[in-house]
């Protein structure tokens, strides 16, 4: 009991930090899940949270997602999300995390020292960034930071940047959680009961954060999205 009440305090925690920085409650529950849950239930359940905090997002700041790189994004990642759900009972995941914390440090790093520094903004940055963001938010649950690293690149408005971050990532939660299911990578258990609380605080993440960034210019922003970036890259490094 007393674990599930840490991962929902976390869990409230992570959808304020998701909100100011577009991404990062898988960074931050899945390894507080681990500790509590077998690894494939924990990000199932992330999984759902994650999913209940991007319909919120995309509830709150719906006027302002950009369709074309949404559409951009979001296609190829439903076809890759699904392959990555498929294969996470096959392939080791160590490997592909320690590149994908390599890549954010060196990125994030580069962003903090030269805040003019970004990827390119070109549509196949686009769909490399969705493909590579479903594929490992299917494998691992951790595409969010990915994503963001491609996404900054178009320069988007705050709020911009926020809800059309949040439609990716809430196609991408509609195409891998029925695929755990369906593959048989997680079974019934009481850990479930644990959703709608999620739900609760998904809400309840969102709405804070949405306070906060209303206070936050553009440049500081865009230093917390690359801190954020760094800080993920670490986590998973170390």
């Amino acid at each position: 009991m007393a674990g599930f009440v840490v991962f929902l305090a976390v869990s409230c925690m992570a959808a304020v930090g998701a909100t100011l920085a577009g991404f990062g409650s898988s960074t931050l529950l899945v390894p507080v899940g681990v500790h509590f849950f077998d690894i494939r239930m924990a990000i199932f359940l992330v999984a759902c949270f994650h999913l209940f905090n991007n319909v919120f997002k995309v509830r709150v700041f719906r006027k302002k997602i950009n369709i074309r790189t949404a559409a951009l994004f979001g296609v190829p990642s439903i076809l890759f999300a699904f392959f990555g759900a498929s294969l996470i009972t096959v392939i080791p995941v160590e490997t592909v995390k320690k590149i994908l914390g390599v890549f954010l440090v060196v990125y994030a790093l580069s962003s903090l020292l030269k805040p003019k520094f970004t990827l390119r903004e070109h549509g196949m940055g686009a769909v490399a960034g969705g493909s590579l963001s479903g594929f490992l938010a299917g494998l691992i649950g951790l595409g969010g930071a990915i994503r963001s690293s491609f996404l900054i690149a178009f320069n988007l408005p705050k709020e911009v940047y926020v809800a059309t971050s949040a439609v990716i990532a809430l196609v991408i939660d509609l195409t891998r959680i029925p695929t755990y299911i369906f593959t048989g990578a997680v079974k019934p258990g009481p850990e479930l009961y644990l959703i709608p609380f999620l739900v609760a605080s998904a809400y309840l993440g969102v709405r804070t954060g949405k306070r906060l960034l209303n206070r936050i210019d553009h440049l500081t922003f865009r230093r917390i999205v690359a801190a954020a970036l760094f800080l993920v890259g670490l986590k998973i490094l170390v």
